[in-house]
C-alpha cells in the first residue's frame, strides 16, 4: 500500500521525524568545516612562522615525511631552511645546500667539485650519477639509506664512476665495491689527508712525533677588538643594584676580559645599547668574530643561527648526561658567566654534557694524563690532549697567520674521522699510526688508550703506485701487501 500523503505543515511537506537529523547534520558539517579551517590556519601559521613554535601548542615536526639526518635534525622544524622556495624542486634544494655548505667545500678544496660533472667529457659518468646536485647522494627523510656517519649515502656511489679501478690499479683488484669510503681510504669531498702525494710524503713518520711539532702554543691569540687599559675591581660599570654583584665582580677581576679593558656593559647591552642582564650571543662576536662564526655553524650553535631556540642536550641524539638535559647552549654554557677559563672549557665543560663511551673514557686515558700534567706545569704548553685539542683545535688565524685562533665549528673535526688527521692527530702522531688508530672502532670507544689493532693499506697502495709510475720496483717487492686487516 502507498503511504498516506503527508499533511502540509509550516515547514512544508517533509516528515517531521526527519527535521531533527537534518538540522543536526548541517550543524556537524558546519562544525567540521570550521574546525578544518581552524586547523589549517594553525598548521599554516606553524609552517610559515617558526617563531610561533616557542608558544604554539603544536609541533612543526608533524610535517616531516621521515626522520632527518644527524646533521639537520636540530633545524628540522625550520622547513624553509632547505625548502627555500616552497616546491622549487631540485634546483631550489641545491641552492639551499650551498647556502650552508659552499664555504666549507671551498675551504677543503673539494676533490669532486661541481665543475667535474659539468665537463662535457664526463657526460657518460653524469648519466650514471648526476653529482652536480647534492641531493643525488644526500637525501633527507630517508632513514633506510642513512649511514652510521649520520648522513644519507648510497653504498655504490663510488662504483658508478670507478667500476674499472681494479684494472687501473692492481692493488684495488680484489677490494669490495663498497669499501672505498672505509676509514683511511677515500672521501668524496675532503681528501687532503689521503692524497697519494701526501701519503707517500709522510709514509716513514714515527708513531709519536717530537713535542716540538706542536705549533700554536706560543702564538698570541687573535681578538678583533683593540686592547684597552686593564680594569680593577672598582672600575666596572655594572648597575650597583644587581643582586650578587660583588660575586660577579670578584669572578671578573683578573680575567682576560678585565685585563684587556672589557667593561661589563661591553657584553651586557641589547641592540639599543641599553643594559641587559642576559648577554646576547652576538655581543661575543664583537671581539671573537671567527669563534662566533664557527660556533653558529656548529651543532652547538646552528639553531641560534636559524633564529630558533638554543640547542639543549636533552634534544641531542648522542648520549648526554640527564642532569644537563635542559641546559641551553650559548657561549657562556662552556666558558662560564664571568671567569671564562679556557682550560675548563677545553674538557670539563664538554664532559658536563657528553656521556658517550668515547667521552667518558677520556678521563682515564693517556690523553687526559698528559692534559693534567700540562695544567700542573709538569709538561710543556700545548702537550696535553683535551677534548678541544682534537675537536676544537687551535690553529693559525686565516687572516693573520702570526696569531692563533680556536676553531669552534666541531663539525669540521668530527665526521668523517679523517677530518682530524691534518688539524689534530698529526700534531702528535705519524700518519700511518693515525690512519690505523682512526680505523679501529674499539680504540675510538676507549679514547685511543692503546696501540691500534687495525691496519689501513692506503700508504702502501700509494707507494706501490708511485714506484710503478717511476718504473721502479719497491724495496718490499717480496713482502705481503698488508700488515694487518683492512677494515
Amino acid at each position: 500500500r502507498e503511504p498516506p500523503a503527508q499533511a502540509p505543515t509550516r515547514h512544508g511537506t517533509r516528515n517531521a521525524r526527519r527535521d531533527g537529523p537534518t538540522i543536526l547534520s548541517r550543524g556537524l558539517l558546519t562544525a567540521w568545516i570550521l574546525g578544518s579551517l581552524g586547523a589549517a590556519a594553525a598548521l599554516g601559521a606553524l609552517m610559515w612562522r617558526p617563531s610561533l613554535l616557542e608558544t604554539a601548542p603544536l609541533d612543526r615536526a608533524i610535517f616531516l615525511p621521515g626522520v632527518t639526518t644527524d646533521g639537520h635534525y636540530q633545524i628540522e622544524i625550520d622547513c624553509d631552511a632547505c625548502h627555500t622556495r616552497g616546491f622549487g624542486g631540485r634546483e631550489a634544494m641545491q641552492d639551499a645546500c650551498m647556502d650552508c655548505h659552499a664555504a666549507e667545500l671551498a675551504r677543503v678544496d673539494d676533490s669532486h667539485p661541481r665543475s667535474k660533472f659539468t665537463d662535457p667529457r664526463n657526460a657518460d659518468r653524469v648519466a650514471q650519477l648526476d653529482a652536480r646536485e647534492c641531493v643525488a647522494c644526500h637525501q633527507e627523510h630517508r632513514p633506510e639509506i642513512t649511514t652510521t656517519m649520520g648522513l644519507s649515502l648510497p653504498t655504490d656511489y663510488c662504483y658508478r664512476c670507478h667500476a674499472d679501478v681494479g684494472e687501473e690499479r692492481p692493488t684495488h683488484r680484489d677490494l669490495p665495491f663498497d669499501s672505498c669510503a672505509n676509514v683511511g681510504c677515500h672521501n668524496f669531498h675532503d681528501n687532503r689527508a689521503l692524497y697519494e702525494d701526501f701519503l707517500v710524503e709522510h709514509r716513514d713518520e714515527p708513531d709519536l712525533r717530537p713535542i716540538a711539532n706542536i705549533r700554536w702554543a706560543d702564538l698570541p691569540r687573535s681578538v678583533e677588538s683593540e686592547r684597552r687599559p686593564a680594569l680593577g675591581p672598582d672600575e666596572h660599570d655594572a648597575p650597583s643594584t644587581l643582586p650578587e654583584l660583588d660575586r660577579w665582580v670578584a669572578d671578573w677581576t683578573g680575567t682576560t676580559h678585565a685585563l684587556a679593558g672589557t667593561q661589563c656593559s661591553d657584553c651586557h647591552r641589547d641592540a639599543n645599547g641599553a643594559w641587559s642582564d642576559a648577554v646576547p650571543v652576538g655581543n661575543c662576536g664583537t671581539c671573537h668574530e671567527l669563534e662566533q662564526e664557527g660556533f653558529l655553524a656548529s651543532r652547538h650553535g646552528m639553531r641560534l643561527a636559524r633564529s630558533l631556540p638554543p640547542m639543549r642536550p636533552g634534544l641531542a641524539r648522542a648520549p648526554m648526561r640527564p642532569e644537563a638535559a635542559e641546559e641551553t647552549l650559548d657561549c657562556s654554557a662552556c666558558h662560564g658567566a664571568h671567569d671564562f677559563d679556557p682550560r675548563e672549557a677545553a674538557a670539563e665543560a664538554c664532559l658536563g654534557c657528553h656521556a658517550d663511551d668515547h667521552s667518558l673514557a677520556w678521563e682515564g686515558s693517556q690523553h687526559a694524563a698528559l692534559w693534567r700534567e700540562e695544567l700542573a706545569g709538569e709538561a710543556p704548553a700545548g702537550s696535553g690532549v683535551s677534548c678541544a685539542t682534537c675537536h676544537l683545535p687551535r690553529g693559525a688565524d686565516p687572516r693573520r697567520r702570526s696569531r692563533s685562533v680556536v676553531f669552534h665549528n666541531q663539525n669540521d673535526f668530527l665526521r668523517p674521522r679523517e677530518k682530524m688527521i691534518r688539524s689534530s692527530c698529526m700534531e702528535c702522531h705519524g700518519l700511518a699510526f693515525t690512519l690505523d688508530a682512526l680505523a679501529d672502532p674499539e680504540l675510538v670507544g676507549t679514547n685511543y688508550d692503546s696501540p691500534p689493532r687495525a691496519h689501513v693499506d692506503s700508504i702502501h697502495y700509494a707507494t706501490v703506485l708511485r714506484w710503478a709510475l717511476e718504473e721502479r720496483d719497491p724495496p718490499w717487492a717480496d713482502e705481503s701487501a698488508s700488515k694487518g686487516t683492512n677494515p
